[in-house]
C-alpha cells in the first residue's frame, strides 16, 4: 500500500520487486500438457502484455507486470497466507482475494517530483528505489490517466513561465513537487503546486494557463515546503483557484479531501474493503464503535448507519477537520472525531472504565502498538476488525491480539494496488469467552 504516514505525506519512490513464476503442473497424460488450460493462459497473458511500461525496471513499483493478472492474484493469496502463517487461529480461514475488473489506470492520487535532465529541461517523475534520482515519468498504467496529462501540461509550461525547477543539492528553484487528486465519482480535480518559496511570480498567470489547458481542474493550491527532508508537503498553503479541496462519494458518503488528507487511492477496491470490513463487525444498531486511525472519518461513517455511536480518532487535524465536516454534510449525528494519538486515547478510555463494543482500526504500515492494543482489550471490545497494508506488521500485532485473549476467525484480502507488491487485509478478531 501507499505509505500512510500522519499527514500523508510520504516521499515519491516505488518498491522494487523480485521476479516470480507460476508454473502449472502436467497432468492428463497428454505428454504432460493440459491443453484447454495452456490456451487459456496463453490469451491471459497476452491480455497482459499489452500492457508495457517502459519505467518498469527503472521504477520498480509494479513488480508484477510480468504476470497475468490472475496470477498475480494468486502471487498476492500465498504471500498473506505465508505471513500470517504464525497464526494458527486463521488455518483455512482464508478468503478467495478480492480482485479488479479493470486493474489499470486506478490511482486517484499522483504526485510528480520535478528535477532537470543532464541538458537543464525539466522532468517530472518518481525516484529510483533507494536514491533521489528521478526517472522520467509521462504516463503510468496504474496512475489515473488525466492526472498524468495534468502533470505533463504542467512541466510544458515551465520554461514559458521563467519557472525553475528545485535542485536538492543546491537548495535553488522554485517547483518541487505537483500533486493532483481527483474524486472519481465527482469528477473533481485538485493540483497542488508545492514550491520552496511562498514568492511564486507570475502564479495567478500560471493559473488561468492551467485552467485553459484543463477546465476539469476544480480547485489549485500552493502548498510551501522549504524544508530539507524527505516530505512532500510544507505546512503553509495558499488557494490560487476553487476551494482547496475536492469531495469525492464512497459507500453512499459524500467525503471533502484537502492536499493532506488520507484518502484511499483505489475508491473502487476500497468501497469493497469497507463493505467488508462493515458486514464482519456485524453491526445491530446498539453497539459503541471506535474508528482507530480514521482520517478522514470514510469508515467509522459507513459504520454509523449500523451502530448507536462511533468515537473516530485521528491525529492529522487537516483530516480531523475534513471529517468533522463530512459528517454534517452527510446528516451522521452519532460520530464524534477526536484529534489524538489512537495509542494514547485508548490508554486514557481504558483507564477511566469506558466500555466499547467494536473496534475498527486500520493503522500504518508499520502497524500498531502495544500500548494501543492492550488498551483495546481493556476496553473490553468483544469484535476488532483490523484492516491492514502490511501483512509482516499485521501477523505480529495478531500475535500480541492472541495473548490478550482474543482468537482471529476469518481473513480477507483485497487487491487495492494492482500490478504492486502490496494487498489489503481484513481480519476479524473476537474475544475469548
Amino acid at each position: 500500500m501507499e505509505k500512510k504516514s500522519v499527514n500523508d505525506n510520504s516521499t515519491v519512490n516505488r518498491q522494487n520487486g523480485n521476479n516470480g513464476k507460476n508454473c502449472n503442473n502436467r497432468q492428463n497424460g497428454n505428454n504432460g500438457k493440459n491443453f484447454t488450460h495452456e490456451k487459456k493462459n496463453t490469451r491471459e497473458k497476452k491480455c497482459a502484455n499489452e500492457k508495457k511500461c517502459i519505467n518498469e525496471k527503472k521504477c520498480g513499483s509494479c513488480k508484477y507486470l510480468h504476470l497475468t493478472y490472475k496470477e498475480q492474484l494468486k502471487k498476492k493469496e500465498e504471500f498473506v497466507k505465508k505471513e500470517l502463517e504464525k497464526c494458527p487461529d486463521l488455518k483455512g480461514r482464508f478468503k478467495p482475494i478480492i480482485g479488479m475488473e479493470n486493474p489499470w489506470n486506478y490511482r486517484n492520487k499522483v504526485t510528480a517530483v520535478f528535477d532537470r535532465d543532464r541538458k537543464g529541461n525539466p522532468i517530472s517523475g518518481v525516484y529510483q528505489e533507494g536514491t533521489h534520482r528521478v526517472i522520467p515519468v509521462e504516463r503510468c498504467l496504474i496512475e489515473d490517466e488525466l492526472a498524468d496529462k495534468i502533470i505533463g501540461t504542467i512541466r510544458g509550461m515551465l520554461r514559458s513561465f521563467k519557472i525553475k525547477v528545485y535542485d536538492e543539492d543546491t537548495g535553488y528553484g522554485l517547483l518541487r513537487y505537483v500533486l493532483v487528486r481527483r474524486g472519481f465519482a465527482t469528477g473533481e480535480v485538485m493540483v497542488v503546486m508545492v514550491t520552496a518559496s511562498p514568492i511564486f511570480p507570475s502564479k495567478r498567470n500560471f493559473t488561468n494557463a492551467l485552467l485553459k489547458a484543463h477546465p476539469e481542474i476544480t480547485t489549485v493550491v500552493q502548498n510551501v515546503n522549504n524544508r530539507t527532508d524527505s516530505l512532500i508537503l510544507g505546512d503553509k498553503q495558499q488557494i490560487l483557484y476553487g476551494k482547496g479541496y475536492i469531495e469525492d462519494v464512497l459507500c453512499g458518503c459524500r467525503f471533502r479531501i484537502s492536499p493532506a488528507s488520507f484518502y484511499q487511492i483505489n475508491p473502487v477496491q476500497t468501497e469493497k474493503l469497507y463493505t467488508k470490513a462493515v458486514e464482519l463487525a456485524g453491526l445491530s444498531g446498539k453497539e459503541t464503535v471506535i474508528d482507530a486511525y480514521c482520517g478522514i472519518g470514510t469508515i467509522g461513517m459507513i459504520a454509523s448507519k449500523h451502530a448507536q455511536n462511533v468515537i473516530s480518532v485521528e491525529m492529522n487535524p487537516d483530516a480531523v477537520r475534513d471529517a468533522i465536516v463530512n459528517a454534517k454534510v452527510n446528516g451522521i449525528k452519532n460520530v464524534r472525531f477526536y484529534r489524538a494519538d489512537a495509542g494514547q486515547f485508548l490508554t486514557q478510555m481504558a483507564a477511566e472504565g469506558a466500555k466499547v463494543d467494536v473496534l475498527l482500526m486500520d493503522p500504518p504500515r508499520n502497524g500498531s502498538t502495544e500500548e494501543f492494543l492492550r488498551s483495546a482489550a481493556l476496553l473490553g471490545a468483544g469484535k476488532i476488525v483490523y484492516i491492514s497494508c502490511n501483512p509482516v506488521t499485521l501477523g505480529r500485532d495478531l500475535g500480541v491480539l492472541k495473548k490478550l485473549g482474543y482468537r482471529a476467525e476469518e481473513c480477507w484480502m483485497v487487491d487495492m494496488f494492482p500490478w504492486t507488491g502490496h494487498v489489503e487485509t481484513a481480519v476479524l478478531l473476537v474475544r475469548k469467552p
